[in-house]
């Protein structure tokens, strides 16, 4: 069953986990796979990612087509960097670098249209109305003032990038590692008690369950590029200890090696 912007909002506010997918690798062929995994939802990613925007009709209509919920993480949170993307077709935003309060509350009003807010009318190809709008919390402003984040009007949720926020806080390395995952529990409890929707970005289908063991229902469960990198290097790997020295198969080497 295909999921819409409207489905995965309603999920998310009764407190179910959807579970997506993260996209940074260009194309609409990598979009369209992706989404027929069974994801709920495929943020494309416009601020790290190797899409184009130009790119953004065709491969939002390929995830919606293969039953996804097609999101985009914004270049910034500049109000023609958050309209764009939903113009051509994006049914929702992962906006980055969102301050506090204020700045969330330009954020959801950059996504409605007149009087609700300042969007403007050109919709170019798919998209929605009233798309799905989350903000993530990875400076040590938006930490300090979440609580005011929390209580923004329109706002479908929180996501942490769990990076950038070690590095505002100072807590990167190894030796901090626990300090930072209990800043993070402690975002998700925050989140839970305040009724809003809240996910932090994972790598991995363990991490990803970890987080929503906690609460977290905004659930990202694998990024496309670390995923087909660890995929193309198991199978190298199983390939090679299976193989004779110069990559020959050890039980080939020995028939050739057989007299006639």
């Amino acid at each position: 069953m295909a999921m819409s912007e409207m489905e995965l909002r309603n999920r998310w506010a009764a407190g179910r986990a959807c579970h997506g997918l993260w996209s940074l690798l260009p194309g609409v062929v990598t979009g369209e796979v992706l989404a027929r995994s069974g994801a709920d939802f495929v943020v494309v990613d416009l601020q790290h990612g190797a899409v184009a925007e130009a790119e953004l009709p065709g491969l939002t209509a390929a995830i919606t087509a293969a039953g996804s919920v097609p999101l985009v993480r914004t270049r910034s949170p500049l109000f023609p960097d958050i309209g764009r993307p939903l113009d051509l077709g994006a049914r929702g935003v992962v906006v980055p670098s969102v301050r506090d309060a204020e700045h969330a509350r330009e954020v959801v009003a950059a996504t409605r249209y007149a009087p609700g807010g300042g969007r403007s009318i050109g919709r170019l190809s798919g998209g929605a109305d009233r798309p799905v709008v989350v903000v993530m919390v990875e400076t040590a402003t938006a930490l300090d003032d979440l609580d005011a984040v929390l209580a923004v009007e329109g706002l479908d949720g929180v996501y942490v990038g769990p990076s950038d926020l070690s590095l505002c806080l100072e807590l990167t390395g190894a030796e901090r590692r626990e300090e930072l995952r209990g800043v993070l529990s402690s975002i998700i409890a925050r989140a839970g008690a305040a009724g809003v929707p809240v996910g932090v970005h994972a790598y991995s289908g363990e991490e990803a369950a970890a987080y929503a063991a906690e609460g977290a229902t905004i659930v990202t469960t694998a990024v496309d590029v670390v995923a087909l990198g660890e995929a193309v290097a198991h199978h190298l790997g199983v390939a090679r200890s299976r193989s004779g020295p110069d990559g020959a198969d050890p039980g080939d080497m020995a028939g050739r090696s057989r007299p006639g």
